[in-house]
């Protein structure tokens, strides 16, 4: 099962019995202004939860393994890195595999 903002919306409403479009919007601004201190160059720290941080990834050669002989440089660039809160690792550790969906992904039609 995947989270959606639709759904979080609808479970944030239901339990505090705010109307959608202004859990909506509190959310949306939310993600606006992580967002924008991310853009910046901040760090964002949220208790429990975990730290946004901004990397900058070197830049590397890369392949193709169709055409090995032809390497492509990749620049720099830069990247949001997470790092779990203490909170948040010990709850998704406490998960068995058997918990986890372990279903393969289907392949397109074509190709299997």
């Amino acid at each position: 099962m995947t989270l959606t903002k639709l759904k979080l919306i609808k479970r944030i409403s239901r339990e505090t019995g705010m109307g959608r479009p202004l859990v909506c919007e509190m959310i949306n601004k939310t993600f606006d202004y992580i967002s924008e201190a991310l853009a910046s160059g901040d760090k964002v720290e949220l208790r429990n939860f975990g730290v946004f941080d901004v990397i900058i990834r070197n830049p590397r050669l890369a392949r193709n393994p169709k055409q090995p002989a032809n390497a492509m440089l990749i620049p720099a660039r830069a990247a949001v890195k997470f790092k779990p809160g203490k909170q948040m690792r010990h709850e998704v550790f406490q998960l068995s595999p058997k918990t986890i969906s372990t279903k393969k992904p289907s392949l397109p039609q074509g190709m299997a």
